[in-house]
């Protein structure tokens, strides 16, 4: 049986935290807050109104349009704080008036010259796991509606090339249908951001998303070989090589363009076996200084750990990693060609000369594999194998997955629990960034106080933590969560306040606006203020080429034309 998607909060409808769970968590929360906060019911589809939709659309579109009002309400909004906030009150006054799922380009072909003609927004969706305002518009000025495009009926692994290591993957496919089909062959993508079961493919390159590896594999921009995007103008699609010099790369326009210039319908990724072996360890420190530099000079060591995670103490007794006020360094290690005890044995004494505890041994671990042997060159170059049928599972392959642990659960369950934290009335976000190692102290400073004194300023206090996800030899991409209490019908400006807060004090340190959440609406003042003055020009000059009615995604990246 098909699982229900959530029409206001993130995710399955059957993993939002039940009442008991949710009484747990106010129980918890007293302790911030002074008293419990009350709980909520949940949101009722039945109880929401929106408007009616303001055109029609011709006999050809039909077929893969509704109207529905349930698929219209999952439809208005990301998943970000804003989002849910709205979606649990039932504002859907900015519902898009059609949602369309197209199964060919030429399906993309007749959209764009309908609302070309008829003066309609267009607006990919991707998973819908957009936490900045990426995927909503509320139609105005000589924009008369809204269609909502969802590729999720575009979501095969079309073919593998084994001698390259190479798949030719449709858009729509989320990561989970991505493991599962190319399990079989023995390889994997390992490209696990946060939304895994949710997000897809396009929606990854047209954010420029980060995954799984903490260090060296960062972005979906790694692993992307060629991709093909259909825009208003014709067809933009870059040829499959493993690298050129030739010229500006056109990949590049297409990463991160978050559907100001196209639809991206196709990608060939490069892809791995899966890992065989692996080591996990952790490592306690008294000051979260010295954990920085310890992180610091494993970035720089070559040796490449796939999690190199950082929590300071709040985020380690935030998610029940530690409860005694430690920081912790999550280290772990994998391989698909050879053991890897000697990478985690220098990790850790790396760790501990610098003052790093281990409580317990690091774990190792080898899955017996049987290989599939890959088709011989010659027969490689006249074609490449495509995918056997699937399965059905939805879920992605228990050998893919790290061990299961606290923090691991911890960290996707983190989007369902924000969900029951906004039915408690809890005003509630995070936020992330990059610097280089030398501007992260002042950076942290000024992030650190400028939150703590917003949260103070609306909303009394609150708490900060922060945590590493990604390490780079040049520096580290921080990420803070924050958590403070809501005034009935207040919260979002409560939001806002803390938000601009940290904004401006992390652009002004020589942060980035962000590392891997993407631009969107709520993002695009501080990157405006980030990226090179002529930059806006040259991406304006692409879009009047690529999209000349201005009909996509409007405001998202780019102003509204």
């Amino acid at each position: 049986m098909a699982r229900s998607r959530s029409f206001w909060g993130w995710g399955y409808e059957d993993k939002l935290p039940g009442d008991n769970a949710r009484r747990a968590l106010a129980s918890r929360l007293a302790a911030l807050t002074g008293t419990p906060p009350e709980l909520a019911p949940l949101p009722s589809l039945d109880a929401v109104t929106m408007p009616e939709p303001r055109y029609t659309v011709p006999v050809e579109l039909r077929s893969i349009g509704t109207t529905d009002k349930r698929e219209r309400a999952i439809h208005t909004y990301g998943r970000g704080y804003r989002d849910l906030v709205r979606g649990f009150r039932g504002d859907y006054a900015s519902a898009p008036d059609w949602i369309f799922h197209p199964t060919e380009e030429e399906h993309l072909l007749s959209l764009f010259r309908f609302c070309e003609r008829e003066s309609i927004a267009l607006v990919p969706y991707g998973g819908g796991t957009s936490v900045v305002s990426g995927v909503e518009f509320a139609a105005s000025g000589r924009f008369r509606g809204v269609a909502c495009v969802d590729l999720s009926r575009m979501d095969k692994v079309l073919s593998v090339d084994e001698i390259s290591r190479s798949a030719h993957i449709q858009a729509g496919a989320t990561g989970s249908k991505i493991a599962e089909q190319l399990e079989t062959y023995g390889l994997t993508l390992r490209h696990y951001p946060q939304s895994f079961e949710l997000s897809t493919l396009g929606g990854w390159i047209a954010t420029r998303a980060a995954g799984h590896y903490a260090t060296l594999y960062t972005h979906i921009d790694d692993f992307v070989e060629s991709v093909r995007m259909v825009t208003p103008a014709g067809v933009f699609e870059t040829r499959r090589l493993p690298g050129s010099g030739a010229g500006p790369s056109p990949d590049r326009l297409v990463l991160g363009s978050e559907g100001a210039f196209g639809i991206i319908t196709e990608a060939w990724l490069r892809v791995q076996p899966r890992p065989r072996w692996r080591a996990s360890a952790s490592v306690s420190f008294d000051r979260f200084e010295d954990a920085v530099d310890v992180v610091r000079i494993l970035a720089q060591s070559g040796l490449n750990p796939v999690n190199c995670r950082l929590l300071d103490a709040g985020e380690a007794m935030l998610h029940q990693v530690d409860s005694e006020g430690n920081a912790v360094l999550l280290l772990a290690f994998e391989s698909a060609d050879h053991p890897i005890e000697t990478s985690m044995e220098r990790a850790l004494s790396i760790a501990t000369d610098l003052g790093g505890r281990c409580k317990e041994e690091p774990k190792y671990t080898t899955d017996v594999i049987h290989s599939i042997a890959p088709r011989p060159l010659h027969a490689s170059m006249t074609s490449s194998r495509p995918p056997p049928p699937s399965s059905g599972s939805v879920r992605p392959p228990a050998h893919d997955v790290q061990e299961a642990s606290v923090w691991k659960q911890a960290f996707f369950d983190a989007p369902y629990l924000q969900s029951a934290l906004v039915l408690l009335g809890m005003v509630c976000d995070t936020f992330e960034t990059a610097c280089t190692w030398d501007r992260f102290p002042a950076l942290h400073a000024s992030v650190v106080a400028a939150a703590n004194a917003a949260m103070q300023k609306v909303g009394g206090g609150g708490l900060l933590t922060c945590r590493f996800t990604h390490v780079y030899p040049d520096g580290p991409a921080p990420y803070y969560t924050f958590l403070t209490k809501g005034r009935p019908g207040e919260e979002l400006e409560q939001w806002a306040a803390i938000k601009a807060a940290v904004s401006e004090a992390i652009v002004s340190t020589g942060g980035t606006i962000t590392h891997h959440h993407a631009v969107g609406r709520v993002h695009r003042p501080w990157w405006e203020k980030e990226r090179p003055a002529l930059f806006e020009k040259v991406l304006v000059s692409a879009k009047n080429e690529l999209d000349p009615a201005g009909i996509l995604n409007p405001g998202c990246l780019l102003p509204i034309k």
